[in-house]
């Protein structure tokens, strides 16, 4: 059965072919194993969640099951702060993720100086960058997913854009 099309626009890295470098560039910065792929994936689910996003929800779900992660652990990224599914690293950037996308509360910082110090208990500068520029990532990607609206996939080498 085909899908119905849902994409807004054609495939941008047709028109802006650099999208293909920096998207590649953003994989491999985030990709030096300072922070465990599973952390960055279990990031970029929630920011999609948070941006109520379906294509970055359905890819990085298909991520996780990818890597072996299990149902408990995906379905429980929604409700992260109660899941006793995460481990404190896993915590501390699923905070600072949310910190990051969503308004902070009237007259303090998205991210508190307590947030960072939490971060930073459980990574190290390299591995907190590292972090820092996933976070990034999924910003990049989040204003191609929700102004352009491709079609969810599980894998990137599937057919996105119509």
């Amino acid at each position: 059965m085909t899908k119905p099309s849902i994409s807004r626009m054609p495939n941008p890295g047709e028109f802006v072919p650099e999208l293909a470098d920096i998207s590649a560039a953003l994989f491999r910065a985030t990709g030096n194993q300072s922070v465990p792929r599973t952390t960055i994936n279990l990031v970029h689910l929630r920011a999609g969640q948070i941006v109520h996003n379906t294509y970055l929800t359905v890819l990085n779900t298909g991520f996780l099951r990818k890597a072996g992660e299990s149902e408990e652990r995906i379905t429980a990224v929604a409700s992260w702060q109660d899941a006793p599914f995460f481990t404190e690293a896993e915590r501390a950037a699923l905070a600072l993720v949310e910190a990051t996308l969503q308004p902070a509360p009237h007259g303090r910082e998205r991210v508190s100086d307590e947030l960072y110090a939490e971060a930073a208990r459980h990574y190290d500068d390299k591995a907190l960058a590292t972090l820092t520029v996933a976070i990034g990532q999924i910003g990049f990607f989040i204003a191609l997913a929700v102004i352009g609206k491709p079609q969810p996939v599980t894998s990137l080498a599937a057919e996105q854009w119509d």
